[in-house]
């Protein structure tokens, strides 16, 4: 499955389309659950603030405790060579990009699971 999308709002704004934005919250706390990161997404969606709750913890990680980051990577199944694509600028767009390929990587999970089950 190939995503046409080029960020995070156009991955949401999918989603939602798509009536899996439920499921892809669910897999994205559920994931940063099993990498020991606590994570709480608003309960109503609003695609700023659900997109902002990820970057915020992914720099926080980045930053402060880059094993769990590691292990937060690992876990979603980010693909190493999109990892290796990442532009480093600074750290805020390497969070940014990385949200991205988080939300990218988790939404293909849920359409697979919804599309197969």
């Amino acid at each position: 499955m190939e995503l046409n999308v080029m960020n995070s709002n156009q991955l949401l704004v999918l989603a939602n389309d798509s009536t899996l934005i439920e499921d892809l919250t669910y897999q994205i706390e559920k994931d940063f659950g099993l990498a020991n990161i606590s994570l709480k997404l608003p309960l109503k969606f609003d695609a700023q603030t659900f997109i902002a709750a990820i970057r915020e913890k992914v720099y926080y990680l980045m930053m402060e405790h880059f094993s769990e980051y590691l292990n937060l990577l690992y876990v979603v199944d980010i693909p190493e060579s999109q990892f290796q694509q990442i532009e480093i600028t600074d750290a805020v767009e390497v969070a940014d990009q990385m949200t991205f390929l988080i939300l990218k990587r988790e939404y293909q999970k849920v359409w697979y699971r919804n599309r197969y089950k």
